[in-house]
């Protein structure tokens, strides 16, 4: 018999949600409770467990995301659409959203299940019983209205693809997000040198050259005590990033990537760039097993371009992959261009929504996925050989 239990504290869940066989640290326990306790002001999170009898077979994380004027719509976001955006989240997306997967994080980190001992369509089926359940309990909660459901971060190639009945059945439509930016590590690669010397000459020279801007800065790992200290400055190298994405649904806790720290410990890496002892800008970064996937970062924009921060972040991140020896660092999706410069090649990711009201809602919500998450236009750069 196929049942399910949800809950809303990583205190709570069953004894062996962390023996299940699932290479993701974004769903154990430990970076689970990082976000917790450190999660957006808007967005909350549930955890659902699927049981076959007594056994666990699946997991799923949900997010419950208020959309919010202030966290949607940043400094650098255009007056004329704030206006439009203000009215469209007012009419259309005023409510709650209801999210499968992480919401902060690129890529399919919101299901598991043990495909031997449950379907995959079963399993889909239970996560949607889960989510009626919890759209009531939010109703009753809260009194707010579940406006939005979506599943997040799908590759082309992910099974959940062959579940087109069920989303069709949902009433969830497919819709084309930005790519993921993946850098694949080859094999004969060990050293820096070993990754500059595959680049052509062009880029081989940029290299040389970012690296050049960057000498007068120091890179130092932080530690935990050192993350606290600097928490405040951190944030606010964070938000000069952040503000200027013009559109986000949601903003870091303060205390996201202490408590990131305090959890994951050598699991989370932040390094900080230091100019004259003061702190200018900074990179995190997550180990999930044979992946290195990139995070949050931070930097003065007045000393961004005289220094190429952005771009001497990224081969940082590429280098300690190489020489780690992970199989791939995850950069995710914005900025492809200068990601695809050192390397990261784009893999199309789709998810899956809709909206609870009606045909002519999920019209307008199309729209507002296409504004927020557009498919840009851009030009793949080629460094190797």
């Amino acid at each position: 018999m196929i049942h399910y239990t949800l809950h809303n504290s990583v205190a709570d869940l069953p004894d062996s949600w962390d023996g299940l066989p699932i290479d993701d640290i974004f769903l154990k326990t430990p970076f689970l409770k990082a976000l917790e306790e450190s999660s957006p002001d808007n967005i909350s999170s549930y955890f659902l467990a699927v049981f076959s009898s007594e056994t666990l077979v699946g997991i799923a994380i949900i997010q419950r995301v208020e959309m919010y004027l202030d966290d949607v719509f940043r400094k650098t976001s255009n007056t004329f659409f704030k206006r439009i955006g203000k009215w469209l989240i007012s009419m259309i997306v005023k409510g709650n959203a209801l999210i499968v997967g992480n919401l902060m994080h690129t890529g399919q980190h919101g299901l598991y299940f043990n495909a031997e001992k449950i379907s995959q369509d079963d399993f889909l089926n239970t996560v949607s019983k889960g989510l009626k359940t919890l759209s009531k309990t939010i109703k009753d909660q809260f009194g707010k209205n579940i406006r939005i459901v979506g599943y997040k971060d799908y590759f082309e190639y992910d099974p959940i693809n062959n579940s087109a009945s069920f989303f069709r059945r949902e009433a969830l439509y497919k819709a084309q997000a930005q790519p993921n930016m993946i850098f694949e590590v080859e094999n004969n690669w060990n050293s820096a040198d070993d990754y500059i010397s595959a680049f052509n000459k062009k880029y081989r020279r940029r290299y040389r050259t970012a690296r050049k801007k960057s000498s007068s800065i120091e890179c130092s790992e932080l530690n935990l005590d050192e993350v606290e200290k600097l928490s405040d400055r951190l944030y606010q190298l964070y938000e000069n990033v952040s503000d200027n994405a013009g559109v986000n649904s949601f903003k870091l806790h303060k205390d996201h990537f202490y408590n990131l720290k305090l959890q994951l410990k050598d699991g989370f890496k932040i390094y900080g760039y230091f100019l004259n002892e003061k702190l200018i800008g900074f990179y995190t970064f997550i180990k999930n097993y044979d992946t290195l996937e990139t995070y949050f970062l931070g930097y003065n924009q007045d000393l961004q371009h005289q220094h190429q921060m952005y771009l001497n972040m990224l081969f940082d991140m590429a280098i300690f992959g190489i020489e780690q020896q992970y199989s791939q660092v995850v950069f995710a999706r914005t900025a492809m261009e200068i990601k695809s410069s050192i390397g990261a090649q784009p893999h199309s990711m789709y998810i899956y929504l809709k909206h609870t009201n009606n045909v002519i809602a999920n019209t307008i919500l199309k729209m507002v996925v296409k504004y927020a998450n557009p498919v840009r236009d851009w030009e793949e750069r080629h460094p190797f050989k």
